[in-house]
């Protein structure tokens, strides 16, 4: 058996308990289940320090700007998944006005599965991953601090 039929048979298996649990004990599943605490990445390396910090009203208009478009751009790709889905069945040709066709790519991704293969083959141990990025992040809070307290610490803080 290879290592991908095991993982696969494993995880048939655990979504399979799972359903039985759910039918004879699904409270088990809700402890189980625990939303993940949002955990946040510590600042990256170049962030300002508290003195160069800009007037809040800069950064509070950078915070909504940021909003508006992330959202924006989440709609944008839920449009695109859509209209992907009906497109990507369609054989190359011309629809009314539209030419549908399909170019090569030029990115290319490492190929993991072969990387994995040869680290074992020549006992290399696991292959090594770095993390990613951390994403940044923003909410909207409801908060107003008093006009005793500056900007910067607040900021800081």
């Amino acid at each position: 058996m290879t290592p991908r039929t095991v993982r696969t048979v494993r995880g048939v298996l655990g979504t399979l308990a799972d359903a039985v649990r759910s039918v004879v004990a699904p409270a088990s599943l809700a402890d189980q289940a625990e939303a993940p605490a949002i955990v946040e990445a510590p600042d990256p390396a170049g962030v300002l320090a508290a003195d160069e910090l800009p007037p809040v009203e800069q950064i509070e208009t950078a915070a909504r700007e940021y909003e508006r478009a992330a959202d924006q751009a989440r709609r944008a790709d839920r449009g695109k998944r859509a209209a992907k889905k009906v497109l990507d069945k369609l054989p190359a040709g011309i629809y009314g006005g539209w030419k549908v066709f399909r170019t090569p790519s030029s990115r290319q991704t490492p190929d993991l599965a072969a990387i994995t293969e040869t680290y074992k083959r020549l006992g290399l141990g696991p292959v090594p991953m770095k993390p990613c990025a951390p994403s940044l992040k923003v909410e909207r809070v409801e908060f107003v601090p008093a006009p005793d307290v500056d900007a910067p610490a607040l900021a800081a803080a």
